[in-house]
């Protein structure tokens, strides 16, 4: 495994501001999600990301998840992103994945669903990662019904102790727990990213998919305060 103390990437995920995009960019994050999943309260158009990406300044990723869908549809939405990493969040097999981005020839991440609770154990990460070896990254979310996190976290601590792979720590994150997270997940694989939607939106109902600018520079600052923490860490070991 690689140095624990290398620096955690963040993705915001689920914008669908303008204003959201910017408060995102400018707090640090190195990649923005759209999702392009109609049955998402959080859903933008092709189009829609489109317009949004256009936003993002260089060394930004745009991050385009799918669920389920065509590969033909995959390929036309990533056409009009430059630069757009596809993240497949449905039920689509390794071929299926590596068809929608002409081979790997577009850089992808896969979507693992870990069950919440002791059944968490029962995931194989490690057959998971070595089955989808062609995505850039397996994101780790809760599974709930339907298709995203759910706003829950599993249990990090059942994760296995050594995966070869880059990892992406998803589901239920926000700027209370995300330090604990990095913690007990970034020793276990190769490099490690977070992702968060719901963490940082505007508090109520009816405001998924609307960030709160303050919540984004909370996240970041606690993403940061725990590569410190590993930092330190790693200079006693």
């Amino acid at each position: 495994m690689n140095p624990i103390h290398q620096r955690t990437r963040i993705k915001i995920c689920g914008l669908t501001r303008e204003a959201d995009v910017d408060a995102a960019v400018a707090a640090g994050a190195d990649a923005i999600g759209f999702v392009l999943y109609e049955k998402s309260p959080r859903y933008v158009s092709a189009q829609r990301a489109v317009e949004l990406a256009r936003r993002l300044p260089p060394f930004v990723t745009p991050v385009l998840l799918f669920v389920n869908e065509s590969a033909t549809n995959i390929v036309a939405a990533c056409a009009a992103i430059a630069g757009a990493t596809v993240q497949f969040h449905g039920e689509e097999t390794p071929e299926q994945c590596l068809q929608a981005t002409q081979q790997g020839a577009r850089p992808f991440l896969r979507a693992a669903r870990i069950p919440l609770g002791d059944a968490g154990v029962c995931f194989d990460l490690v057959k998971y990662a070595l089955d989808y070896s062609k995505a850039q990254a397996i994101l780790l979310d809760a599974h709930v019904d339907g298709y995203g996190g759910g706003g829950q976290t599993f249990n990090w601590s059942l994760l296995p102790p050594n995966v070869n792979a880059h990892l992406v720590l998803s589901g239920g994150l926000n700027a209370a727990n995300v330090i604990d997270g990095i913690l007990a997940v970034r020793p276990r694989c190769k490099t490690l990213a977070v992702d968060v939607s719901s963490g940082v939106e505007l508090s109520g109902p009816g405001h998924k998919g609307l960030k709160d600018p303050e919540k984004i520079n909370q996240f970041v600052a606690a993403v940061r305060a725990a590569d410190q923490q590993l930092a330190e860490m790693s200079k006693h070991v």
